[in-house]
């Protein structure tokens, strides 16, 4: 069957391609078959013994003339149908010809187009001979198209750009050519295309004029590069400026202190108090100044480890205590006890945020006291820490602007206060960081609260133990006197939330009226209303109750009776794990003795504690630096060595330990002539590696208070730093640490 359908198909092809020739073939067998037959009939009538019948004759005459009539007929009608094939084959034509001319003119419009566009458009046969260019391209080429078409011109690179194959396997890439027009960005798309059905593929390449586009990029790429270097060099400077600036403000500082500590006439001691005060609002602002700029640099990282949030409120309000209660303010702090004792977060950042908060309230306030309350927030592992005073208060158009950089509430050349400007914008920024808010009540003349708000999810390895319980005061009448105020106030929150019943009283008088009334389970008076009305008050209030406590600060402390009718007292700012133990506990004969609060003692030298003092080199190049820790190390009791550059210090660190009597530190300034502190530190530890012996500890001493020069110290071998202006606590800390480590290696 198959082959015949290809004789067939054949067969047609033959004919159409030779049509006379068919005709002339089927005209010569029609008229030799009629022909044929007519001949044969006459010629078999005429003979004698064909049995010539007219009858028949002319009935087959007849038959065969109704044959002829059926088979013109059916001519006629399929002639009919054919006409009305060929008419329906023209319309249809000349539909194709309406196509066709439109498919001609959209081929020309295209092409037109192709020619006109902006955008290069050129395409090569497969071996690199162009077959079509657009004018952009002739333009740019600066060759006519007719030079172009069929040769294998390419634009002479200058740079190649970065390149990229699309999943559709259209190539995408930058090149820089030299054109007729000068030096242009090209961003080419090429992909191969196939013109016609039958036809080899050819490679299509369109591309666009990017100049513009790619040197602003570069333009922008120079300036990003150029502000990180600024930003670098701006790095640079401040830690020069920090190093130049707290290099002398060590020796201010301490040696203010030195001073202080000498005796002195009370103007002399006034002179050398505000020396060492201007010495630290000095450093204060070199500390925002650094914040600031680390912010601004994006270096400002947070660390997510547990802490105390006990200890960290209890901590702050005792370190701005003194410079509350040295202009007569109260400071009290509260701590919601459904809250986690151990939280986790960066607990020197938020310390941060709020003693700046804490100090702008002392500093904006002139009578009253100034409060700081840790509350659950809104949201779950969310805490709410508010600063609040009843200081000057913040007019409305000023709370916003507070929070920018360099701008204060009064903003006028006559201004009462001083400062940068930076402390809140510096406090907002750490908050955002740490993904809270920071936000502000106040109104002029009634006081501010400063609200922080952050998440501080409980640390989960504290376990059950993670929380703070008072002791159970149901049905228990507790008595304050105390003058009306903050720390009032939240004294007797505290104690309603441990079930007391409690009677808060302002007036020495009525207090007195009140005490026969009830058996009070303790009285608690504050010496501020006066220690005469304090004592006066307690000899009468002695006989109503066995808990009679004195409330006092760190410096009336000292000027407290040991005979006085109290039997305990406390130091404010309370904690309030002292006032549950004052409160809580069962009354015996031996718990009548006037128990101490863990007050500030002057501690005996470390020495002193630890035996024999510590020998201790001292790598400082500064003279007043040196003499400074000279000065301090001997009041510790210990025994000081100086070397004024890092070879010198080198070099006495091997008299030594040869000598057999190593150091037991060694305190190193970081930048000194010669060698500074890091190589020298890399050094030491190189010889201590190549050879047996006892592990020399290390601790810097840097005026950079940048982390990535911490880093160094760390990287080269420093078991730790001080940073100048040198601390005399943390120093005495170090030094007990290191001699206590001592001691039990011994």
């Amino acid at each position: 069957m198959g082959r015949l359908l290809r004789i067939r198909l054949r067969l047609r092809r033959f004919m159409r391609r030779h049509h006379l020739v068919f005709t002339i073939l089927r005209s010569l067998m029609i008229f030799s078959a009629g022909f044929g037959g007519a001949y044969g009939f006459i010629k078999a009538s005429m003979a004698e013994k064909s049995g010539y019948n007219p009858h028949t004759f002319a009935i087959g005459a007849s038959f065969l003339f109704a044959l002829a009539c059926v088979g013109l007929a059916t001519l006629s009608m399929r002639l009919r149908f054919l006409a009305k094939k060929l008419h329906k084959v023209a319309l249809h034509n000349e539909v194709l010809a309406d196509r066709n001319w439109e498919l001609q003119e959209a081929e020309q419009r295209a092409r037109n187009l192709f020619e006109q566009q902006g955008d290069l458009i050129v395409m090569r046969a497969s071996n690199g001979a162009i077959v079509f260019v657009n004018d952009a391209y002739c333009e740019m080429a600066g060759l006519d198209r007719e030079n172009l078409l069929g040769s294998q011109f390419a634009f002479e690179l200058i740079e190649q750009g970065d390149s990229a194959l699309e999943p559709s396997g259209t190539r995408v890439h930058d090149q820089c050519i030299d054109s007729a027009i000068g030096p242009r960005w090209i961003a080419w798309r090429e992909a191969l295309v196939r013109a016609d059905a039958g036809q080899p593929a050819v490679l299509q390449c369109v591309g666009r004029d990017v100049t513009g586009r790619t040197e602003t990029e570069r333009a922008l790429a120079d300036a990003r590069d150029q502000a990180n270097a600024a930003n670098r060099a701006k790095s640079r400077f401040l830690a020069m400026a920090s190093h130049e600036i707290r290099t002398p403000l060590n020796g201010i500082l301490g040696m203010s202190g030195l001073l202080l500590e000498t005796p002195l006439t009370p103007e002399q001691t006034t002179y050398a108090k505000a020396v060492r005060t201007s010495g630290e609002a000095l450093m204060s602002l070199i500390n925002e100044l650094l914040d600031y700029s680390k912010i601004e640099a994006g270096k400002l990282a947070l660390e997510a480890q547990p802490f105390s949030l006990t200890a960290l409120i209890e901590e702050i309000t005792e370190l701005m205590a003194p410079r509350a209660q040295g202009k007569q303010l109260e400071m009290a702090a509260y701590l919601d006890e459904r809250l986690p004792t151990w939280v986790t977060g960066d607990a020197a950042r938020l310390r941060q945020v709020l003693l700046n908060l804490a100090g702008n309230a002392i500093k904006f306030t002139a009578s009253g006291g100034v409060a700081l309350i840790a509350e659950p927030g809104i949201w779950p592992n969310e805490i709410s820490f508010q600063v609040r005073d009843t200081g000057i208060g913040i007019a409305a158009d000023a709370q916003e602007r507070i929070f920018r950089e360099f701008e204060q509430a009064d903003d006028s050349v006559a201004r009462s206060f001083g400062g940068t400007g930076l402390g809140l914008a510096i406090s907002d920024r750490i908050v955002k960081r740490m993904g809270g808010r920071i936000s502000l009540q106040s109104r002029l003349g009634s006081g501010s609260t400063f609200e922080v708000s952050v998440p501080l999810p409980a640390a989960l390895e504290r376990g059950e133990q993670n929380s703070f319980r008072g002791p159970d005061l149901t049905g228990q009448s507790i008595m304050l006197v105390a003058p009306a105020g903050l720390q009032a106030e939240l004294i007797e929150r505290r104690l309603q939330n441990w079930g007391a019943q409690t009677c808060l009283v302002a007036e020495t008088e009525v207090a007195e009226v009140l005490l026969p009334e009830r058996a009070w389970h303790a009285v608690l008076i504050d010496d501020a209303i006066g220690s005469d009305a304090a004592r006066s008050l307690g000899e009468a209030a002695r006989h109503h109750t066995t808990r009679l406590i004195v409330l006092v600060t760190p410096a009336s402390r000292h000027e407290q009776n040991p005979a006085a009718p109290f039997h305990f007292y406390l130091v404010k700012p309370l904690r309030a794990a002292s006032l549950a133990t004052r409160v809580g506990f069962e009354v015996d004969g031996a718990a009548m003795a006037l128990a101490d609060e863990s007050l500030p003692t002057i501690a005996p030298p470390i020495a002193a504690q630890a035996g024999a003092g510590l020998s201790i080199l001292v790598a400082e190049d500064n003279d007043i630096n040196a003499l400074l820790m000279r000065s301090l190390l001997t009041k510790l009791g210990h025994h000081a060595d100086i070397a004024v550059h890092g070879e010198a210090a080198l070099d006495s660190w091997h008299a030594a330990r040869s000598a057999g009597a190593p150091y037991d530190l060694i305190l190193m300034d970081v930048q000194m002539p010669r060698l500074d502190g890091i190589a020298a530190t890399r050094r030491i530890r190189a010889h201590e590696a190549s050879e047996p012996g006892r592990r020399t500890p290390i601790l810097a001493l840097t005026a950079n208070a940048l982390v990535e020069d911490r880093y160094a110290c760390f990287e080269a071998g420093m078991d730790g730093f001080l940073v100048k202006p040198i601390d005399r606590d943390k120093l005495e800390e170090a030094l007990a640490n290191l001699a206590a480590a001592r001691q039990v290696a011994a």
